[in-house]
């Protein structure tokens, strides 16, 4: 597939060439004239200083689509960190017992796998805008619930339906960034769906401690509401318009994106002769996920989740307090800390996101985290040992903040990035259902079984491993079309290469 799109591409650019050395280059005397048009043309498809004028001119539109759509990351945080300030008030109020407080907290996960499952589904079937205003409305129903629960019934309902609104949310806005962000500033802009997601479970823990539980299912509407009326001002992802065959909305849209006076038939032409390639192959099914061209992106997909969550993240996050406690350090200060860190180093990786490249992002990533992972240990067996009690809780903070950092800027971001470019169009759905079903299970897992059977020797492992898979197997993506991608992705154009 990669094979015969590439040669098509090389076929067209052969011929514009031909039609040069003839003189042909244009019968239209007023266009000639006209340098300028001719300029941004190029300028839609360059990555260096030349680019900044077409830039600033077609960002507007993407900006405005990326903020709607991260208002569902926003609602995906505050419903992971809802319930740790809540928790007391909610058991007081309602006379839960811990038994069911503990299935008011961990049914999130429940709904979120259901979620996984079907949220591919839903967005290509309804489209990207389509799914996002399902989960909206699904997560606005939830906080009701919520708000209104005078028991455990209606309590646990909601948190179940936030898990499926959240688990749509993880993977459809990712996709819908990707699929609309021009290829230098894509990575970057994903990467805002891991900045909001940290600083709305930041929001969560903060508001919690300050308003009660009932206000807070309230205010966690707001993000839905805005996302709900937002996507009436944007453009559907024009690349699944061009997939579902409409052809005159897919224009209109990659035209608001790009700019009014943006030549756009380049990236036109690139997307429909790659949407043709796909269009000629058999419907696809889950079982062409392990076809040979579909599985090398279902193999990097599937492995960044698989570490991404056993290098111990949400086990450090769901027992931070702990972890600080057992330190001898305040929960309170080291969890403040925890949490303004997270969303400050996040953002620096938004930046760096499209200038470093996100493999060499992503191992600097794990190389840190593995140093946290070894400070953090060392603290602990420094103080089973009853050595150096003094420098203890230091070394331990030291670690866990390190170890914090440096997911913040690549492996929390990182994964989600490559998991929206890497996927073909025609399995994006089924493929990202199974990569989002992987992270939420591998989420429950370790959260789970973190206090039982992980030590902080584990994720360093894991980290460690991570370094040689991301060096091994992930491609760069950085600078690429997603059409691009796909072609380098493909077995056959690798050999013929």
């Amino acid at each position: 597939m990669g094979k015969e799109f590439d040669h098509k591409k090389r076929m067209r650019k052969e011929e514009q060439g031909k039609d040069v050395e003839r003189g042909e280059t244009s019968s239209n005397q007023e266009e000639l004239e006209q340098p300028f048009i001719r300029r941004r043309k190029v300028v839609a498809h360059e990555d260096d200083g030349s680019g900044k004028e077409f830039q600033n001119e077609s960002i507007g539109m993407v900006l405005l689509s990326t903020g709607v759509a991260v208002c569902g990351s926003f609602q995906f945080g505050i419903c992971v960190g809802y319930s740790a300030p809540t928790q007391s008030a909610i058991r007081k109020d309602l006379n839960l017992s811990l038994a069911e407080y503990s299935m008011f907290g961990s049914i999130l996960s429940i709904g979120a796998v259901l979620g996984a499952i079907t949220s591919g589904k839903i967005a290509d079937f309804l489209g990207r805008k389509g799914a996002m205003r399902v989960s909206s409305v699904i997560c606005i129903v939830a906080w009701l619930a919520i708000y209104f629960s005078q028991g455990a019934l209606s309590l646990d309902t909601g948190r179940f339906l936030t898990g499926y609104g959240i688990a749509a949310f993880s993977f459809v806005v990712p996709v819908f960034i990707a699929e609309i962000a021009p290829k230098n500033l894509r990575g970057g802009l994903a990467t805002l769906n891991q900045l909001f997601i940290v600083t709305g479970g930041s929001f969560a823990f903060i508001v919690g401690t300050i308003i009660n539980w009932r206000a807070l299912a309230l205010i966690a509407t707001v993000p839905c509401l805005i996302l709900l009326l937002g996507v009436c001002f944007v453009p559907e992802s024009p690349r699944w318009l061009a997939k579902v065959g409409r052809d005159k909305e897919f224009e209109v849209a990659l035209q608001k994106l790009r700019g009014n006076n943006a030549d756009i038939s380049d990236e036109m032409t690139e997307i429909q002769e790659y949407i043709a390639t796909l269009n000629s192959l058999p419907k696809a099914s889950i079982l062409d996920l392990f076809q040979s061209r579909n599985i090398l992106a279902v193999i990097i997909g599937v492995g960044l989740m698989v570490f991404q969550q056993f290098a111990g993240i949400n086990g450090v996050q769901f027992y931070a307090s702990e972890t600080f406690e057992s330190a001898g350090v305040s929960s309170k200060i080291g969890t403040i800390a925890y949490a303004c860190l997270q969303v400050a180093i996040t953002l620096v990786g938004a930046l760096l996101m499209d200038k470093t490249g996100r493999r060499i992002l992503v191992m600097v990533s794990a190389a840190g985290m593995f140093v946290g992972c070894m400070l953090a240990g060392t603290s602990f067996s420094l103080k089973g040992q009853g050595l150096l009690l003094d420098w203890v809780p230091i070394i331990a903070v030291s670690g866990v903040l390190i170890y914090v950092a440096f997911f913040s800027i690549g492996m929390g971001a990182g994964p989600w990035v490559i998991m929206s470019e890497i996927f073909p169009i025609d399995i994006k759905g089924v493929g990202g259902s199974l990569v989002v079903l992987v992270n939420w299970s591998g989420a429950w897992i370790v959260s789970y079984i973190y206090n039982f059977l992980m030590r902080w020797s584990s994720p360093a492992e894991v980290c460690l491993l991570t370094i040689l898979f991301v060096a091994k197997i992930v491609p760069e993506t950085k600078g690429k079309t997603l059409e691009e991608i796909q072609a380098s992705l493909n077995p056959d154009r690798r050999q013929s290469t």
